[in-house]
C-alpha cells in the first residue's frame, strides 16, 4: 500500500511539473507575441505612403468617408488614418483606437470560431442543427451550409421584424431561434441547392457555439479568440446585455444629422454585434497567415468557394468572400448595419490588408478602385468584372 502511495504522489507530481512547465511555455510564448503584436502596430505617420494618403484624402473631402482605415503589406502597416467624427452631436474625434461594429464583417470571426471547434474534435461540418437544438424546424441544415450560405433558411432580421414588441430591448440569439420554432416562416429553399446571403445563418452559429462550449457567445469569443490572439480591444456588445452598447463610436445614415439608434435586432450577435478597431483587425489578420488559430489545412478550406461564382469572379467560403484567379486569391468581408459601413480585405496571394471601419453608411466604400491599382491588386467591388472574368473599366 505504501509503494503505491508513494507511485500514486510520484505520478502526480510529474503531471503537476509537466503542467506547471507547460502553462510557464504558453505564458511565455504569449508574452513573446504580445511584444512582435506591439511592434508590428507602431507606426510613423511620417513615413506613410504619399500616394494613399492622397487618395484617402481625398476619399474624405469628395466622397464623405468618415472613419479609421489601415493599409499594411507584407505585415506592416504602410498607412493609418482617421478621419472625421466619432459622434456628430458632440464633435467627438475619431482616433485609431475607436472601436467600431463590424457588422457583417463579424462573419470571418464566427466562421474562424466554428472552425476551432471542428479542430478540437468538438464538432464536425456535416452536423445538422438538431443535433444541437433539437427542435429546431429545419431540418437537413448542416454546419457546413450555415458557413456558406447554402441553408435555404429565412432571414430572422425581416421575419421578426413585425413580431417583436419591445423596439428598444435587444432579443438573444436564443429567443430568436424560438421564434423561428414557433412561427416556423417558410424557407427560401432547400438546404444545399443555392448560395443565398443570409443573416440567420451566422446567428444560428453562434448559437451552436453557446451549446457546444456551455457558455455565451460573448464569453467564448472572449476567451478563446480575442484575448489569446491578442485582440485587445475587440469585443461583443449584444443589446440584450446592455441598454446602451458601451462605444464612443455612433453609426450615421448617409449624412450626420441620421445618427442610427440601436434596436433589439442589435441583441443577436455572430452574424453581426463584434466592435474592433482597425489594429486589432491587422493582428487578427497576422494570427490566421501565421497559422497560430487554426492549421493550415482547415484554413485552405475556409477559402474555398462553394457556390457557382457570380460573374465567374465572386464566391463565398467559410466566413468570406472570396476573389479567384488562378493562384491569386483575396478573403474579405463586407459590413453594414445601423449607420456602420466597412470593408475588411486580405490579398493573401501579395500579403496585403486593408482595413476600412466607416460609422457614416454612405457610398464612399463604392470608389476604390484607385487604391487596389496603387497597392497592384485586383479590383474587389460588386459589379466590376464582367462574365468572363474580365475588368469593367
Amino acid at each position: 500500500m505504501l509503494r503505491k502511495l508513494k507511485l500514486l504522489f510520484f505520478i502526480v507530481l510529474c503531471v503537476f511539473v509537466a503542467c506547471s512547465s507547460a502553462e510557464s511555455k504558453r505564458i511565455k510564448a504569449e508574452k513573446k507575441q504580445q511584444l512582435t503584436d506591439s511592434i508590428r502596430l507602431i507606426y510613423d505617420p511620417a513615413k506613410a505612403d504619399a500616394r494613399i494618403d492622397d487618395f484617402m484624402q481625398r476619399l474624405h473631402s469628395r466622397s464623405g468617408f468618415n472613419g479609421n482605415v489601415l493599409v499594411a503589406k507584407k505585415g506592416k502597416i504602410i498607412y493609418q488614418n482617421s478621419f472625421g467624427w466619432a459622434d456628430y452631436l458632440y464633435r467627438d474625434s475619431l482616433d485609431i483606437d475607436s472601436q467600431f461594429e463590424l457588422a457583417s464583417v463579424s462573419k470571418p470571426f464566427t466562421a474562424t470560431a466554428i472552425l476551432m471547434l471542428v479542430e478540437q474534435g468538438k464538432i464536425n461540418l456535416s452536423q445538422t442543427v438538431n443535433e444541437f437544438i433539437p427542435d429546431f424546424p429545419y431540418e437537413g441544415v448542416t454546419i457546413q451550409q450555415l458557413l456558406t450560405h447554402r441553408s435555404g433558411l429565412p432571414n430572422y432580421i425581416y421575419f421578426i421584424d413585425g413580431i417583436w414588441k419591445d423596439k428598444t430591448k435587444g432579443l438573444t440569439n436564443k429567443e430568436a431561434i424560438d421564434l423561428l420554432i414557433e412561427k416556423k416562416p417558410a424557407r427560401y429553399n432547400t438546404p444545399d441547392t443555392r448560395f443565398l446571403y443570409n443573416n440567420s445563418n451566422y446567428m444560428v452559429l453562434a448559437a451552436i457555439i453557446e451549446v457546444v462550449s456551455k457558455q455565451s457567445f460573448t464569453v467564448f469569443m472572449q476567451e478563446n479568440l480575442f484575448r489569446p490572439f491578442g485582440l485587445k480591444n475587440t469585443a461583443v456588445y449584444s443589446k440584450a446585455d446592455y441598454e446602451e452598447i458601451p462605444t464612443d463610436v455612433v453609426g450615421h445614415d448617409k449624412v450626420f444629422r441620421r445618427s442610427v439608434v440601436q434596436n433589439f435586432l442589435d441583441g443577436p450577435v455572430g452574424d453581426k454585434g463584434i466592435y474592433s478597431t482597425v489594429g486589432d483587425l491587422f493582428l487578427f489578420d497576422r494570427a490566421l497567415s501565421e497559422g497560430r488559430i487554426i492549421g493550415k489545412e482547415l484554413l485552405d478550406s475556409a477559402y474555398q468557394g462553394y457556390s457557382e461564382p457570380v460573374r465567374g469572379v465572386f464566391n463565398y467560403g467559410y466566413g468570406w468572400r472570396l476573389y479567384k484567379e488562378g493562384d491569386h486569391t483575396v478573403a474579405y468581408h463586407t459590413g453594414w448595419w445601423h449607420g456602420f459601413k466597412n470593408l475588411y480585405v486580405r490579398d493573401l496571394k501579395n500579403d496585403i490588408t486593408i482595413v476600412l471601419l466607416s460609422n457614416m453608411a454612405n457610398s464612399s466604400l463604392n470608389h476604390l478602385d484607385e487604391i487596389y491599382e496603387i497597392l497592384d491588386m485586383p479590383v474587389i467591388r460588386r459589379g466590376a468584372y464582367n462574365s468572363n472574368g474580365e475588368l469593367i473599366e
